[in-house]
């Protein structure tokens, strides 16, 4: 697995001037913005996406078939494709959750109690989307991939938009009653979208490997 994520980080070593431009946009946005949490919510979705990127490497011009002939499992090689977007994606997390605190103490305009609980939420909705973007690469691939994978995304963002439509039919105000829970209670329900976020991407895990394991090259 080693091997493939230096091959992996070596691919992406060719789009570095992207990853330089992408992190400099996101330190002026929240440099510039009253709220630097919107760093937090973008920086990590979009290097996520960078795993995708290797997975079309891969499969260019048949190289998959190669790969294969090499030691490589493709149970290992889609264990390395969810380590390497936790490496992206956990890394830019920290990063902008980072740049967002101390453009938040410099600018005094966002609380770092916010800042940090935006970060905390944001967290199990990024492995969320992790756990869906890649078996949807995996199986359909380039192009294919990406209609899909929007296709689920858009679905998934729509049954949230849904559940807020509803609540405030029914007059319940979830930013309210999540902004009032005791400490105690935001911990639990922190835990329990963590916990739930981590199953899902167990699960999509192990959809994934199965999708690879009967795919042919």
């Amino acid at each position: 697995m080693k091997g493939l994520l230096i091959k992996d980080f070596k691919l992406m070593k060719g789009q570095k001037t992207f990853f330089i431009l992408i992190v400099a946009i996101s330190a002026g946005i929240a440099a510039f913005s009253d709220n630097p949490s919107f760093i937090i919510n973008f920086l990590p979705f979009v290097l996520s996406l960078f795993t995708l990127s290797t997975i079309s490497y891969d499969e260019f011009d048949n190289g998959n078939a190669f790969l294969f002939t090499l030691p490589v499992s493709r149970a290992s090689y889609t264990v390395e494709k969810y380590c390497l977007a936790g490496l992206l994606g956990g890394g830019a997390w920290i990063l902008a959750t980072l740049f967002a605190m101390i453009f938040g103490i410099l600018k005094e305009t966002t609380a770092i109690s916010e800042i940090a609980m935006t970060a905390v939420m944001i967290l199990p909705v990024l492995i969320v989307i992790q756990a869906v973007m890649i078996p949807f690469q995996l199986k359909f691939g380039g192009e294919k991939g990406r209609i899909a994978l929007i296709g689920a995304l858009g679905l998934l963002f729509l049954t949230g938009i849904i559940v807020v439509k509803a609540a405030q039919i029914f007059g319940i105000d979830i930013e309210n009653m999540i902004s009032h829970l005791p400490t105690v209670s935001m911990g639990i329900l922190v835990t329990a979208l963590m916990t739930a976020a981590v199953v899902i991407l167990l699960i999509s895990a192990k959809i994934s490997i199965s999708v690879m394991k009967n795919k042919e090259f």
